[in-house]
């Protein structure tokens, strides 16, 4: 049974790891750093850690395409992060999160325009739930559309585009050089914007440096790496689905280690994005199963 879902629980392992990085970014802003800082250094962690580990496998399976690829998933990578960035200064935290959750809806429609791959329709009616579920779990009652908000649509539009073409490219290339060159180019463009943006001095506390240590090492170098192999064995639309458990999580690790209050919206919001999981997963063959059976009971009498 392992075996059979490895993939599929290599991407909720990354979605867990994802929804702890809410606290690590929460630590690291509090200590100083800002969030252009923050995603220089998580990258150029991510990059170096994976370099020197896995140096050799690099350097036997380095090509040219694989260059060209991981470049490509970069560029939106660093898409995602810089608009959720900077938009998440114009808008609420939670309609930040909701909206950037819009990705799980945008992977399946890139598919049938860019390959005119055909739309499964339970994973269509899955991504629905799931967006319906982070809103329950994110939004409040006031949902006006602002400049922060435009821009973190662009950054729900990167991470789309970033889960989609990694399921294509992992599929030719090796996977951490992938990985590598991805890390790479997303740090050369967040250190870019943030010499725009005037943040090249350092202020930190040691809390927000363990902070942005914890998300170079495990919400980037480990997180991505794991995402990137596991897309191998799992459709692009089922692997936003799933990594959209990253804000359930995120959930109850800041009702844990934040002492944040759980409500019943809450609850009733992680319930729903289980139940898309669950759609996503089963395509509800266990409904059609009693369905056969109740026919075949019927024509028996």
């Amino acid at each position: 049974m392992f075996r059979k879902y490895k993939g599929e629980l290599g991407l909720g392992l990354t979605a867990f790891i994802w929804g702890s990085g809410f606290i690590g970014v929460s630590i690291s802003l509090s200590g100083g750093l800002t969030p252009l800082q923050i995603l220089t250094i998580r990258f150029f962690i991510g990059a170096i850690l994976l370099g020197v580990i896995f140096f050799k496998e690099i350097k036997n399976n380095i090509t040219k395409e694989s260059v060209i690829a991981g470049s490509m998933i970069g560029v939106f990578l660093f898409i995602a992060f810089v608009f959720q960035t900077i938009g998440i200064s114009y808008t609420t935290a939670s309609k930040n999160a909701f909206l950037t959750a819009i990705n799980v809806v945008i992977v399946p429609f890139i598919g049938f325009i860019l390959y005119k791959r055909p739309l499964d329709k339970y994973g269509i009616i899955s991504s629905i739930i799931a967006i319906l579920g982070i809103g329950i779990l994110s939004l409040d009652v006031d949902f006006t559309i602002n400049f922060g908000d435009f821009l973190t649509i662009i950054c729900a539009f990167g991470f789309a585009f970033h889960i989609f073409f990694t399921g294509e490219f992992v599929k030719k290339h090796n996977p951490i050089v992938l990985t590598v060159v991805q890390f790479s180019v997303a740090t050369v463009l967040s250190l870019i914007v943030q010499i725009l943006f005037n943040e090249i001095k350092i202020e930190a506390q040691m809390s927000s440096i363990m902070g942005v240590l914890y998300l170079g090492v495990f919400s980037t170098t480990v997180a991505f790496l794991l995402q990137t192999v596991c897309q191998k064995d799992v459709s692009e639309t089922k692997s936003a689905i799933i990594l959209s458990l990253e804000s359930v999580f995120g959930t109850i690790l800041s009702v844990i280690i934040l002492h944040e209050v759980l409500t019943i919206r809450m609850v009733i919001g992680c319930l729903v994005i289980f139940s898309a999981i669950i759609i996503s997963e089963t395509k509800l063959s266990f409904l059609k199963r009693d369905i056969k059976n109740k026919q075949k009971a019927e024509s028996i009498k």
